[in-house]
């Protein structure tokens, strides 16, 4: 992944200046609270900034949350392209049209179906966000094909007790590997996958002006 500390700050930015906005009663993302909006505005930033071509999210019966939107803002500002696995429950109309009040409507694809078969579909994923609440997430570990050049798998909701086992763990040893595991909200855990990380190059700079 070629790193564009541009793109990173606009995503950046862009996240923050969205998260800032009140929720009224035609624009709002339902009963869902946000925590800590300065991990959404990491990942946004993270996503854009490795220039990530093919992004995905696997979401439980909740549907769209905030993370979804700082991910669309990622996809937005570095052209990739970005697929949403929805419960069959959840309806794609309904959350474009939340999205659409954010201008980012467009960015999404949203899909139906077991993600454990439709992302076979996909391949060479740079980063992939994976609610823990969807019930079948360890099984989807095996089934999802991955840029061994260089991708980033994101957990949320991740609970550390019975099979509470995150990716990192589970590639846990093998070469190439990192993972650093992040308390926000009820557990997040990022895995960087072969790439060596050059902190001289990653890092962007925000100026604000009065």
């Amino acid at each position: 992944m070629k790193w564009s500390a541009q793109d990173a700050m606009k995503a950046y930015l862009h996240t923050l200046q969205l998260f800032k906005i009140q929720y009224d009663k035609d624009c709002k993302l339902g009963p869902i609270e946000l925590i800590q909006p300065q991990s959404m505005e990491f990942l946004s930033a993270l996503a854009a900034g490795n220039q990530t071509k093919e992004m995905v999210q696997v979401l439980s019966n909740e549907g769209v949350n905030p993370l979804t939107i700082a991910l669309a803002v990622a996809a937005k500002h570095c052209g990739g392209r970005f697929i949403c696995f929805l419960d069959q429950e959840q309806d794609i109309e309904d959350c474009k049209s939340q999205l659409s009040c954010y201008d980012l409507g467009d960015v999404v694809e949203f899909m139906h179906g077991n993600p454990c078969e439709v992302i076979t579909q996909f391949k060479n994923i740079d980063f992939a966000v994976i609610d823990c609440k969807f019930k079948d997430y360890l099984r989807l570990f095996q089934m999802i094909d991955l840029n061994r050049r260089g991708s980033i798998v994101v957990l949320t909701n991740l609970v550390r007790k019975g099979n509470g086992a995150g990716f990192g763990e589970v590639l846990r040893g093998k070469r190439g590997i990192e993972c650093v595991t992040l308390s926000i909200g009820d557990g997040m855990e990022l895995t960087r996958i072969g790439m060596t990380c050059n902190h001289e190059n990653k890092r962007f700079h925000v100026a604000y002006e009065n």
